[in-house]
């Protein structure tokens, strides 16, 4: 038995053997150049082989790297786009798996003079792009050119890739090389001469591998002055070292000193690892790392390091697999980087093109330790929380941590005490929302590097602003090393001995590759990530994206199943929850949970939040539709939970904008028109009413608060959307921002809004809510009509009534004494003054008006006009407006220039139709410039 086995490991070694040796293209002329004719011929059979066999036609999706090119994924001057089947790329067959196709590099990618050509790039393809051809590891296809008229050499046998050439003890090694011209042939193993041709294009020979690890094999061609190079490492197979983890190692980096670090990878039933990077000069072989007894994992120690610089880094996995360091602090990628300005990423490292493959880990010694402002953070109540979720790429124009920070004062004005950040840790692309990660302990850099992203924690904190980070762990994409470690190329899937991922999803709504919550790997993984962003960023808790999938549960194919009670899934997440509370008992656990309320109840009583999905009924609201626009499913008491722990909302990142909604789908009755621009952002300003006074927390997703009205799907759903803070030069707009500021600022400061003494009554369009205190009672009441309705105001004792909305007193005799309500109109009562002016109205422009001492007689007036005495403080274009209680404009007249000194004139109170005012209070702003004064005029019949 023991003889078969090693007759079939020895046969498995010579196969991959054979497999590294085997090209996917060959060439003629063997030191093609920029402009003459060069033949590529492509086998089919070979690389990936997934146009093996194939009937069709076959095109080649081509282009050439140049001196301009950062990387060899950025190609220039492709010929076609992928799926343009032009002619001049379709590959001739030559039967037996084989293509081929000529072209001259020059013309045929029309490449201008001034740029030169380093190489060709291929992957081969069908017609519709649904399968293609490619190298080795899934790698693009390079051909490299030559200098014209230069002595160039290439060793053509064995063809070893980035990854070397592996061999047993005393294996014959056969060795070609070739010149472009007559030349002093001479080859070196590990600088020692073997073989010399005096002169010629050809050398051949046999090496015999002896010396155990990496060894280098070089050849020269010297024609006068003149030397060319080429070379190959193989590496010569030991036994892998076996010897026990040091204590306190963790995994990925463990620093051990300014000079020397431990790197630690989890890979059970792999045979071998080697690490390759800039400390080894990238030598495949140098660094072999040892393995524990169980098999399970692999480590080294690096020394000699310089202190404090950075070093890139790869594992190599049984001899094949370049993957970078799952615990990862910092990448590098071939493909994005390029795209990272220096302004948002200053003096990020180079990728090591030509030396590595797909994604590249980063470790530092002696890093600057950053100084935190803010040590210790008191984070706001769970009651008290206003969240403002943000995507950093769609938030500001630069997308970088470094202007966030420079945005805090704007959500300060604001009053948010929270900020949730859309994934930000790395994943695929650079153009994303960031649920395809990849690296979860590694921050993306297309924001800026981590020293800015704790600049920006650190200034959030200053501000009294919790920082809450999205974190998806329910699946992993692609590029992440722990799915590349177990993944089978042919399926797609992971491999059934992953130790971290199911190789199918349990769930219809999975992306990627699905975690299995279950396995211990996985649990460990959960830990060290949910441990590390506390610890080292500070972040004051997560939101875990899709929770409801962090189960073994198998509901594929029934979504209604998926959402019902798990009690596998509720053990997951308290499990997990309980850790980050030991990390950090105050730490959030926010859940996108949407499961059974039996369920959902349960987590809360465990201490965690859950979001609160109402757009759907705000929604109908806003448009001015009774049917489903009861939104008490906000309310933590109508679900019968013991806290307050629905994060409630009325849109976030997944739900298409209220505004967009009302502007295209809003009813009308009349001349009242929900799809009227200044209207919706008045209905935006009667939801919010009726959304931040409702107790427990809450969330606004970026631009809410200015009626943002970009339809989700624009440019993709998650594709770039347009940064429009020019809304805030809109007086409409401001005025919503001015209404959200209020009412968070009254949510946040005053007790009654975390009472659990209270009423909703949302049915239909005339809305009330009624909440009970000591230290004041609240009555909200709204008017979701496009008509006038009486509303019964149900005021819970008699007395005065302060309306928090204008700023006007109301003597109440009759609690059941009906009040009219204009569509879209709302009022906040309460009984205690919080505030003597309309926060309609106030702004900035109140603060230093040119405008003094403005009276208005008679007060109240029932003639239809007023007559305005004011005094100017300075010479000042003058403008008169009214406004009704809900702030809206109903005249504006322009006076001209005034110099200093008393004014008068007579308004007259009418609508734009000329219509007399309808009895009520109104706001009469004498406009002065850039500033203002503002006084109440009351009409009466």
């Amino acid at each position: 038995m023991k003889t078969t086995f090693r007759l079939l490991s020895l046969l498995l070694v010579l196969l991959l053997a054979q497999t590294v040796q085997a090209q996917v293209v060959t060439w003629s002329p063997a030191f093609p150049t920029q402009n003459e004719p060069v033949t590529i011929t492509f086998d089919a059979t070979k690389g990936t082989a997934g146009l093996i066999n194939l009937n069709e036609p076959i095109y080649a999706h081509t282009g050439v790297l140049t001196n301009l090119s950062n990387s060899d994924a950025d190609w220039r001057h492709v010929k076609a786009a992928w799926t343009v089947n032009t002619p001049a790329a379709l590959m001739t067959s030559l039967g037996n798996n084989r293509y081929q196709i000529t072209l001259n590099p020059r013309t045929y990618y029309n490449v201008p003079a001034n740029e030169e050509i380093k190489a060709l790039m291929f992957v081969f393809r069908t017609a519709n792009g649904s399968k293609e051809g490619k190298d080795n590891g899934g790698k693009d296809i390079k051909v490299p050119l030559y200098s014209a008229g230069a002595v160039n050499v290439s060793i053509t046998q064995p063809a070893v890739g980035l990854n070397g050439l592996f061999v047993n003890q005393g294996q014959k090694i056969p060795v070609q090389g070739t010149s472009s011209a007559p030349a002093k042939l001479t080859l070196y193993l590990n600088g020692e001469k073997v073989k010399e041709e005096a002169t010629g294009t050809t050398l051949q020979t046999e090496l015999i591998a002896t010396v155990a690890g990496s060894n280098k094999v070089k050849l020269t061609a010297e024609s006068g002055a003149t030397t060319a190079v080429d070379s190959f490492t193989f590496v010569v197979r030991t036994a892998t070292p076996v010897q026990a983890l040091p204590a306190g190692a963790k995994d990925g980096v463990t620093y051990l000193s300014a000079t020397s670090v431990l790197l630690n990878l989890y890979a059970p039933k792999k045979q071998n690892v080697y690490v390759v990077g800039d400390f080894n000069n990238w030598t495949v072989g140098a660094s072999p790392m040892n393995r524990t007894a169980d098999g399970s994992r692999f480590w080294v120690q690096i020394d000699n390091l310089v202190p404090g610089q950075e070093y890139a880094y790869q594992y190599l996995v049984d001899e094949n697999l370049r993957l970078g360091d799952p615990y990862t602090q910092k990448t590098l990628d071939p493909n994005e980087d390029r795209f990272i300005p220096a302004e948002v990423y200053p003096n990020l490292k180079a990728y090591p093109t030509g030396k590595a493959t797909g994604m590249v880990s980063v470790f530092q010694t002696n890093q600057t330790a950053y100084t935190w402002k803010v040590p210790s953070f008191s984070r706001p109540k769970k009651t008290d929380l206003v969240v403002y979720e943000l995507l950093v790429r769609d938030f500001i124009e630069k997308h970088d941590y470094k202007t966030l920070t420079d945005t805090l004062n704007y959500l300060s004005r604001l009053g948010v005490n929270a900020i949730e950040l859309m994934p930000i840790q790395e994943f695929e692309g650079n153009l994303s929302w960031g649920y395809n990660t990849a690296y979860h302990f590694a921050p993306d850099k297309y924001y800026g590097s981590k020293d800015l992203l704790k600049r920006f924690i650190d200034e959030a904190h200053a501000r009294g602003m919790a920082v809450i980070l999205d974190m998806v762990l329910n699946h992993a994409f692609g590029q992440s090393p722990m799915v590349q470690l177990y993944f089978n190329p042919a399926t797609g899937k992971t491999t059934a001995d992953n130790p971290w991922f199911n190789q199918d999803p349990t769930h219809d709504f999975n992306v990627g590759h699905d975690f299995n919550h279950e396995s211990a790997a996985t649990k460990y993984y959960v830990d060290r990530v949910t441990e590390f962003w506390l610890q080292e960023y500070k972040i004051d808790g997560y939101r875990f994206d899709l929770s409801k999938g962090f189960t073994q549960k198998q509901t594929i194919g029934n979504v209604n199943a998926m959402g019902q009670y798990d009690q596998s899934r509720i053990d997951i997440l308290k499990r997990m929850a309980d850790h980050i509370w030991t990390v950090d008992r105050d730490a959030y656990v926010i859940l996108e949970h949407f499961a059974e309320n039996r369920e959902e109840t349960e987590l809360a009583n465990h201490g965690m939040m859950l979001w609160g999905n109402l757009h759907g009924n705000y929604k109908q609201a806003i448009l001015g539709y009774a049917d489903n626009s009861n939104f008490n499913w906000i309310s933590y008491k109508q679900r019968g939970w013991a806290s307050p722990h629905v994060v409630g909302y009325m849109e976030s990142h997944d739900e298409e904008r209220q505004m967009y909604e009302a502007l295209n789908y809003g009813a009308s009755s009349g001349s009242y028109n929900v799809k009227n621009l200044n209207t919706a952002l008045q209905r935006m300003q009667l939801a919010a009413a009726f959304f931040f006074t409702i107790p427990g927390p809450k969330m606004v997703w970026q631009f809410g608060e200015l009626g943002y009205e970009i339809p989700i799907n624009q440019n993709g759903r998650t594709g770039n959307k347009p940064i429009l803070w020019n809304y805030l030069q809109d007086p409409e707009r401001k005025k919503l921002f001015n209404v959200y500021a209020a009412l968070i600022k009254l949510k946040i400061n005053q007790p009654a809004f975390e009472s659990a003494n209270y009423t909703l009554n949302l049915e239909g369009l005339l809305k009330t809510i009624h909440l009970q205190d000591p230290d004041m009672n609240v009555a909200v009441l709204g008017n979701f009509g496009v008509t006038a309705g009486s509303i019964d105001p149900k005021f819970q004792n008699a007395g005065t009534w302060y309306d928090f909305v204008t700023g006007e007193a109301l003597a109440v005799t009759n609690v059941n004494q009906p009040l009219l309500l204009q569509p879209g109109e709302y009022r906040i009562y309460t009984t205690k003054r919080l505030t003597s002016s309309s926060i309609l109205l106030s702004s900035k422009d109140e603060q230093g008006a040119l405008a003094k001492n403005v009276v208005a007689y008679p007060n109240p007036t029932g003639t239809g006009s007023i007559t305005l005495q004011y005094q100017l403080a300075a010479s000042t274009d003058v403008t008169l407006q009214v406004y009704d209680q809900m702030g809206r404009l109903i005249s504006s007249k322009a006076l001209g220039k005034k110099s200093a000194g008393s004014h008068t004139h007579t308004l007259g109170l009418t609508t734009a139709t000329k219509n007399r005012l309808a009895p009520g209070l109104y706001h009469v702003k004498v406009r002065t410039g850039t500033t203002a004064k503002t006084i109440q005029v009351v009409v009466v019949p």
